[in-house]
C-alpha cells in the first residue's frame, strides 16, 4: 500500500516502523497517566511499559518463527535476516511474552497486579490500533481474496518481497478491521476504567473482547506464520484467542464480592 514514507538512496523510513513506534509512545503515555490515577509510581509504570514493549517484540518474533518452523528449520540463517526482522511477528506471541514480563516486574516492584493491568489495557488497545494501520501500509497481515466492495488491491513489489503480499488481487483488509476493533476497544475500556468496580475489570474485559474479535478475524486472514493445531481445525492464534477469552471471563468470575454490611440493632 505505502510501505515507505520516503527514501533517499538506500535509506528509507518504513511506514510500519513509524506507526508502530507512534502507537507504542501514545499507548505508554496513556498507560502511565492511568497508573498515576491509581496511585502507582510513574517511574515504575514507565519502566514496566518499556520492558513489556521489548518483550512483546521478542515474543511476537519467536511465535512467528515457531509457526513457520518448517521453513526456518531448513533455512536457519533466515531467522536473523532483514526480512524476518522487518516482519511484524504474531501479536498473540507478543502479548504472552509481554504478560510474562509484566508478571515478573510487577512482583519485583510490589505493584498492584490487576490494577496495573487495568491501567495498561486501554493504552495497549490504542497502540495496537495504530500499529495495525502500519501493517496495512506495509501489506503484511493480509487477508484472503475477496469480491466484496471493500477489497483492497496491493501493487507494491516491496510489500510482496518482504511480506509475501499477493499483488493485483483484491484482499480482505484484515489490518483495518483489527485496527477498528482495537480502536473501539480503547473507547470501551477507557469508559470502563473511569467506572470500574473491582481490580482487573478493565483488563479482563480487554482479554475477552480482543480474544473474541481475533478468533473470528482469523477466518479471513491468509498470511503465513500463524500455525495450525488439532490437525488443522484452528490456527494457533485462534487457540491463544480462546485462552484469552477464558482468562478474561475468569477474572470477572473471580472478582471480589462486596462485603455485606452488618445489620444495625434497632434502637
Amino acid at each position: 500500500m505505502y510501505p515507505q514514507l520516503f527514501h533517499i538512496g538506500r535509506f528509507f523510513l518504513p511506514t510500519y516502523g513509524i506507526l508502530v513506534s507512534l502507537g507504542v509512545l501514545i499507548g505508554l503515555w496513556i498507560s502511565v497517566r492511568n497508573s498515576q490515577r491509581q496511585g502507582i509510581d510513574a517511574d515504575d509504570a514507565w519502566n514496566l511499559g518499556i520492558l513489556v514493549v521489548l518483550c512483546g517484540i521478542i515474543g511476537a518474533k519467536i511465535l512467528y518463527i515457531i509457526n513457520d518452523w518448517s521453513y526456518y528449520s531448513s533455512h536457519p540463517a533466515e531467522i536473523f535476516s532483514l526480512g524476518t526482522l522487518q516482519a511484524g511477528g504474531v501479536f498473540s506471541g507478543g502479548l504472552i511474552a509481554a504478560l510474562a514480563a509484566a508478571v515478573w516486574y510487577v512482583r519485583k516492584k510490589n505493584m498492584p497486579p490487576l490494577a496495573t493491568c487495568d491501567a495498561f489495557a486501554p493504552g495497549l488497545a490504542l497502540g495496537h490500533a495504530i500499529g495495525r494501520v502500519g501493517c496495512f501500509a506495509a501489506g503484511c497481515c493480509f487477508g484472503k481474496e475477496t469480491h466484496h466492495f471493500w477489497g483492497v488491491t496491493f501493487t507494491s513489489a516491496f510489500a510482496n518481497q518482504n511480506s509475501g503480499t499477493p499483488l493485483h488481487v483484491p484482499l480482505e483488509p484484515t489490518q483495518l478491521f483489527e485496527s477498528a476493533v482495537e480502536l473501539a476497544n480503547f473507547f470501551i475500556l477507557t469508559w470502563l476504567f473511569n467506572r470500574k468496580k473491582f481490580p482487573g475489570q478493565v483488563f479482563g474485559a480487554y482479554l475477552f473482547l480482543y480474544g473474541v474479535a481475533r478468533y473470528f478475524l482469523e477466518f479471513i486472514r491468509d498470511d503465513p506464520g500463524r500455525g495450525s493445531v488439532f490437525g488443522g481445525i484452528m490456527t494457533g492464534t485462534q487457540l491463544i484467542s480462546i485462552c484469552l477469552v477464558l482468562a478474561g471471563a475468569l477474572i470477572w468470575w473471580l472478582r471480589p464480592q462486596p462485603r455485606a454490611l452488618p445489620l444495625q440493632a434497632a434502637p
